[in-house]
Parts: structure tokens; C-alpha cells; sequence
């Protein structure tokens, strides 16, 4: 099946659940083939990479969805409407100030280990709510969703980690509902290639699906 014809059939499948369109080491023609079959969201692993073929990329939501070193957050402000691999205060405080620079609110994601993984970036599921309270103080930053990636197992065995995932959202948005603050959490992105209809299945609001659209990738 072609790009467009891929598109096409997982957007049917996902229905109301969003798609991210992964375009890792993918080139702008084939990106935009996806754009013009509907993909209303790309999601891009690397700063640099989609600096060097942004410009030939069609309008669309542009997610940085891999890990953001702190020099690299300059650019990424500038580029991305959404990051979603937010995974250190650290980073939180240097994105806060670049988008103060331009006069942006930069919408992020805090990416959660739900595993657990020595190996893996993001925050622990019992350093959340402090972290949110110091997000409180950044006038540039917007918290509007979670985002997580499992440990690598059979989809089945993906689920509990999804169920962990949406209990919390479900928890952080309850509590920050009709607050007038910088948390408004409302996406929960889980779910790839793999596992995604698990992670459908499990309450994710949106899918990051790469190799199922443009196939396997060697890089």
C-alpha cells in the first residue's frame, strides 16, 4: 500500500483518537504525501533533522515527540507547536524562557516513565505532582497532556502500563479542571506501530504511528 492509502486506512481505524504522523528520517515529499491524505499531525524525533527539511514540509501541527537536549531548545521552540517529550524541570525552565524570548506560549507534554526504566528520559509517576506545582510559576509554558512510552513487549503486555497512564491523566485532569492556571491537560499520547490499538483500547487521545505508514525505516 502507498503512503496515502496507509494514512487513510489507520485514520478510519482510529476514529476520534488523534494521529501523530511519525516522520522520522522520512523525506518532506513523503511527508507531505501523508499531509495531503489527512494527516493533520507530524510528530519529529530530532531538532535538527527537521531543521534541514522543514521548509519543504506542507503546513500542518508539528510535535516533537524525542528527547530535547537543552541546547537544542531554542530551535525546537521555534519549530515545534507541541513538545512532547518534556522529561527534566530543567528542560521545562530553559523552554520557558526561550518562548519568553519570542513572546510564545509553548504548549508541552510531560513524558512519564511509566516503566520505570533506568534507561529511559522521563519523570517517575511519584514526581509528577511536584513538578506540576513548580510548573505553576513558569508564565510561558501551557501543560496540555502526558505522554508516555512503554517498556518493548508484546502489545498485550503494553496494557497495564497504558491503565497506569490513563489513571493518572484522568486524575491530573479532574484536579485542574476549571482552574485558571497553566495546566490544562487534555491529551494523552500512548501508543505506537505496535501497540497503539491496546493503547486505544486503554483511553489514549492520541496515537504515535510511524513504520505501520511508511514502513520499516534502517537508520
Amino acid at each position: 500500500m502507498t503512503v496515502a492509502e496507509n494514512i487513510r486506512t489507520i485514520l478510519e481505524e482510529l476514529g476520534n483518537t488523534k494521529l501523530v504522523c511519525v516522520t522520522k528520517t522520512v523525506a518532506s515529499l513523503n511527508i507531505n504525501e501523508a499531509i495531503e491524505a489527512g494527516a493533520a499531525i507530524i510528530g519529529e524525533n530530532r531538532v535538527q533533522e527537521f531543521e534541514d527539511k522543514c521548509d519543504g514540509v506542507l503546513p500542518c501541527e508539528r510535535h516533537l515527540i524525542g528527547h530535547l537536549q537543552t541546547n537544542k531548545v531554542k530551535k525546537a521552540v521555534e519549530f515545534f507547536d507541541v513538545i512532547q517529550s518534556v522529561d527534566s524541570m530543567k528542560v521545562l525552565q530553559e523552554i520557558d524562557k526561550k518562548a519568553e524570548d519570542i513572546g510564545k506560549i509553548q504548549q508541552v507534554f510531560l513524558q512519564v516513565n511509566i516503566g520505570k526504566e533506568p534507561q529511559k528520559y522521563g519523570f517517575g509517576l511519584d514526581e509528577i505532582g511536584q513538578v506540576i506545582t513548580e510548573i505553576r510559576s513558569l508564565r510561558n509554558i501551557r501543560v496540555t497532556g502526558l505522554m508516555c512510552i512503554p517498556p518493548y513487549v508484546p502489545s498485550e503486555q503494553a496494557r497495564p502500563y497504558f491503565k497506569r497512564m490513563k489513571a493518572l491523566f484522568d486524575e491530573l485532569k479532574q484536579e485542574h479542571q476549571g482552574k485558571e492556571d497553566n495546566i490544562d491537560i487534555r491529551e494523552l499520547s500512548m501508543g505506537m506501530s505496535g501497540d497503539y490499538r491496546v493503547a486505544i483500547e486503554e483511553g489514549a487521545t492520541m496515537v504515535r504511528i510511524g513504520s505501520a505508514i511508511f514502513g520499516n525505516r534502517h537508520y
